[in-house]
């Protein structure tokens, strides 16, 4: 199909987050890396042309500051997030159901989540004509702040398995701006 018929997904896992004694899982906040590395997502994105239309997060405090942190980052060009409760804690099938829903005129979208959903769903897209190193490398260590980048050419209703490319797999850390 021919590349405007193309619609971009992308999964990314929260930005590191604190673990303090007696806070609610839900309610944990960003640590002092993930507030430095979560902007750098949102660079990537402006830096690749791949600004999202659309962005689903999950309702946890550390995604929430994830998102704000890219958001700031896609400036007026980003759309404003969508919080999604069933994000939060959610196994690949329930994302992808989230996703699922999407309507079809959105063509990029941001899905802002948590291990393990966001690795085993990239993993459950990801068709034969994906990016090989990409793959391995979210297969082996998917990181904080790990950005999984898929295209296909189908209806957002219509993902299931195997047919998405993985492009990129992005990991960029505030003392490092490499891939």
């Amino acid at each position: 199909m021919a590349s405007h018929h193309l619609k971009r997904l992308m999964l990314l896992r929260h930005a590191k987050a604190e673990w303090g004694a007696g806070v609610a899982d839900h309610e944990r906040s960003l640590s002092s890396r993930g507030h430095l590395d979560a902007p750098l997502a949102g660079r990537w994105m402006v830096e690749n042309d791949a600004v999202p239309d659309l962005i689903l997060c999950s309702t946890a405090l550390r995604a929430r500051q994830t998102c704000t942190w890219v958001s700031k980052e896609l400036g007026d060009k980003g759309p404003t997030p969508k919080l999604e409760e069933g994000l939060y804690a959610a196994r690949a099938v329930e994302i992808l159901a989230l996703i699922n829903a999407v309507p079809s005129t959105v063509t990029s979208l941001l899905v802002v989540a948590h291990m393990p959903g966001v690795q085993d769903l990239a993993m459950r897209l990801a068709s034969v004509d994906s990016d090989e190193d990409a793959v391995m490398e979210m297969a082996t260590h998917y990181p904080t702040a790990g950005l999984t980048v898929l295209q296909h050419d189908r209806d957002w209703a219509e993902l299931d398995g195997r047919d998405a490319a993985v492009t990129d797999f992005v990991v960029r850390r505030a003392h490092s701006t490499s891939r």
